[in-house]
C-alpha cells in the first residue's frame, strides 16, 4: 500500500479538474467551501465518537472519511500534499534540535 494521503489528494485533484458525473468529490466542490468544510468538522466530530465508543474497525473508518475530507479541502484551497510534508519535515527538524532540560535534584 502506498502514500494513502497522496492518493486520496491526487484523486481529489483530479475530480476538481476532470468533472465527473455523480462524483461525491465534485460534489463537494461544487457546493464550496463552506460544505467542505461542514464535512470536515462532521468527520472529525464521527472520529471523537468511534474512538470513545472503543470499536476500532469504525475509527479506521472514520479516520479514512476525515483524511478524505481533508485531501478535498487541501485541494478546494490550493495547498499541495508537497507543501504539508514540507511543513511536517520543518517541524520535525525543529523539534529534533529541542534543547535538553537540565535536571533538578529536589531533595538537595
Amino acid at each position: 500500500m502506498g502514500d494513502i494521503l497522496r492518493e486520496l489528494y491526487d484523486i481529489a485533484v483530479m475530480r476538481r479538474a476532470e468533472k465527473k458525473e455523480g462524483s461525491y468529490t465534485c460534489y463537494l466542490f461544487e457546493q464550496g467551501t463552506d460544505k467542505i468544510l461542514k464535512k470536515c468538522g462532521e468527520e472529525c466530530a464521527e472520529t471523537i465518537i468511534a474512538v470513545k465508543n472503543g470499536v476500532k474497525e469504525d475509527t479506521v473508518g472514520e479516520i479514512n472519511d476525515l483524511l478524505y475530507h481533508l485531501a478535498v479541502l487541501m485541494a478546494n484551497e490550493g495547498i499541495t500534499i508537497d507543501e504539508v510534508y514540507q511543513e511536517h519535515a520543518r517541524r520535525n527538524a525543529k523539534e529534533l534540535n529541542l534543547k535538553k532540560f537540565h535536571s533538578v535534584d529536589k531533595n538537595s
